[in-house]
C-alpha cells in the first residue's frame, strides 16, 4: 500500500515585484477595487511570476528557467488598498485549509499568503487504486476549505476531492468549501449532438451530494456552469492577474488588438478588451473537425501592424490557439501574445507553443506546470494572493464580487 502524507505549508520560493501602471491600462485591472492587508500580514503579500528564460540548457529539451528574485513587499495593483483593514476579519481560529495532491504547491502558497498553516491530512492510494483520506486534526465546527483542481488525471483528482469532502462532512465540519482552481469537466456544459452527456452537471451533482456547502472556482469555461450547482458558487476571475502583468508591457493602445481564438470566446475577449482601454477586437473563425482538432478558416477584424493579444480560458493541445496565431502572422500582426488561465498542456501542446509563433505565452498556476514543460516564451503568474483574499472574504461573509469591480 503506497501512501502520501502532505506536509504543512512552507514559504514560497520566489515572488514577483508588481509592475507600474501605464496610461494604456488606466481603465484596466489596475483600476479594479484593490485589497489591503493589515500590518501584521504585510510581509505575506506578494504576487508570484516565473519567467521562463533559459540562458543555459539542461539535459531535457526545453532548458532550465531562470526565476527572478522578487520584491516581497509589493502586491499586484488590484490588490493594493486599505479598505480590507476595516472590512475583513482575519481571525483564522475557525478556518481550516486543506490541500489535495493535485496542486499542493499552489495550496502551500495560498496558506503562506494567508498567514495560515495547511491542515494535516493523510491521503493514500491502495494497491488497487482506491483512495483513502484521513484528516489528522479536528475540524468540528470549523469553516473548511479544500484546495483541489480536477487537473489531469481528472478522474483521479475529482474522486480524491469527493472523498476529502466526505471526510470533512463526517468529521462535523460546519461549512465545507471546495476550492477548485480548474474545473475540468466544464467544457461538457451542453449537448452539441444527440445522445451526449452533460458531464458538467453530473460533476456538480457529485460535489453537492458529497457534502460541499459552497464551490469556489476560477475562470469557468462558461458562465452557465455556475447554474449547474444547487449550492452557492463564487466565480474568481483570474484575468485581473494577467491584466496587471500586461500593464508592465507599456504597449501603446493604438498598437493593441485583442483576439478571440474562436467565436465561443468572443464574450470573454470583449470583456478583456474593455479593461484594456476598450481595445479593438478581432475574431478567428474556425471549423472544428472533432474534439481537440481545429481548422482555422478566416479572420474577422484588422491586425495588420498591431500587437495581438489572444485570450482564452485554457490551452489544452494548443491546436486552436497556434493555428490562430499562424493566421494572425499571415494577416500582418507585429507580435502575438497568448494569455490563458488554465494551462492543461496535453501533448503536443509544448511543441506547438514553443515553435516561435508567440512573443510570450502567459498562464497562471491554477494547474501545476512541470519543469520539463518550461520553454523560453512561457510566463507563469500566481493566483495565490487572489484566491487567499477570496477565501478570507468567504470566511468572513464579505463581498467577493467587489474585488473585480
Amino acid at each position: 500500500m503506497a501512501s502520501l502524507t502532505l506536509p504543512s505549508s512552507s514559504q514560497a520560493s520566489s515572488f514577483l515585484s508588481s509592475s507600474s501602471s501605464s496610461s494604456l491600462f488606466a481603465r484596466c485591472a489596475l483600476s479594479l477595487l484593490s485589497l489591503g492587508f493589515n500590518e501584521s500580514r504585510s510581509r505575506l503579500c506578494a504576487a508570484n511570476c516565473i519567467k521562463c528564460e533559459m540562458p543555459d540548457s539542461l539535459g531535457f529539451g526545453n532548458g532550465n528557467p531562470t526565476i527572478p528574485v522578487l520584491n516581497e513587499t509589493t502586491l499586484p495593483k488590484f490588490l493594493e488598498s486599505a479598505q480590507m483593514k476595516k472590512n475583513v476579519n482575519r481571525n483564522g481560529a475557525k478556518l481550516k485549509l486543506f490541500s489535495g495532491t493535485a496542486n499542493s504547491a499552489l495550496s502551500q502558497e495560498i496558506a503562506w499568503n494567508m498567514g495560515l498553516e495547511l491542515g494535516k491530512i493523510n491521503i493514500k492510494r491502495f494497491a488497487d487504486g482506491e483512495i483513502y483520506v484521513q484528516l489528522q486534526e479536528s475540524v468540528r465546527g470549523c469553516d473548511v476549505f479544500l484546495v483541489q483542481p480536477t487537473s489531469p488525471p481528472a478522474n483521479e483528482n475529482l474522486m480524491e476531492l469527493l472523498i476529502m469532502i466526505d471526510a470533512c462532512r463526517r468529521a462535523s465540519a460546519k461549512n465545507i468549501t471546495a476550492v477548485i482552481p480548474y474545473f475540468g469537466y466544464a467544457r461538457a456544459d451542453r449537448k452539441t449532438q444527440g445522445r451526449e452527456s452533460i458531464a458538467a452537471k453530473l460533476v456538480a451533482n457529485l460535489i453537492t451530494e458529497a457534502g460541499a456547502n459552497r464551490v469556489l472556482a476560477c475562470d469557468l469555461h462558461s458562465g452557465q456552469s455556475m447554474g449547474y450547482f444547487d449550492i452557492p458558487v463564487d466565480h474568481v476571475y483570474c484575468q485581473s492577474v494577467i491584466l496587471d502583468y500586461l500593464a508592465g508591457k507599456r504597449i501603446s493602445s493604438s498598437d493593441l488588438v485583442v483576439v478571440s481564438p474562436d467565436v465561443g470566446g468572443v464574450a470573454r475577449a470583449r470583456a478583456f478588451a474593455k479593461k484594456l482601454s476598450d481595445a479593438p477586437l478581432a475574431i478567428v473563425d474556425k471549423r472544428r473537425q472533432g474534439h481537440n482538432v481545429a481548422e482555422v478558416m478566416n479572420l474577422i477584424g484588422d491586425v495588420k501592424g498591431k500587437v495581438a493579444v489572444m485570450v482564452d480560458d485554457m490551452i489544452d493541445t494548443a491546436g486552436t490557439i497556434v493555428k490562430g496565431a499562424a493566421l494572425l502572422h499571415q494577416e500582418g500582426a507585429k507580435e502575438v501574445y497568448a494569455c490563458c488561465t488554465h494551462a492543461v498542456f496535453s501533448p503536443p501542446a509544448i511543441e506547438r507553443l514553443s515553435g516561435g509563433l508567440f512573443q510570450e505565452v502567459i498562464i497562471t498556476n491554477t494547474l501545476p506546470v512541470s519543469e520539463k514543460n518550461y520553454f523560453p516564451q512561457l510566463t507563469v503568474l500566481s493566483v495565490a494572493n487572489l484566491l487567499g483574499e477570496t477565501i478570507w472574504r468567504v470566511h468572513d461573509d464579505s463581498s467577493v464580487s467587489s474585488i473585480f469591480q
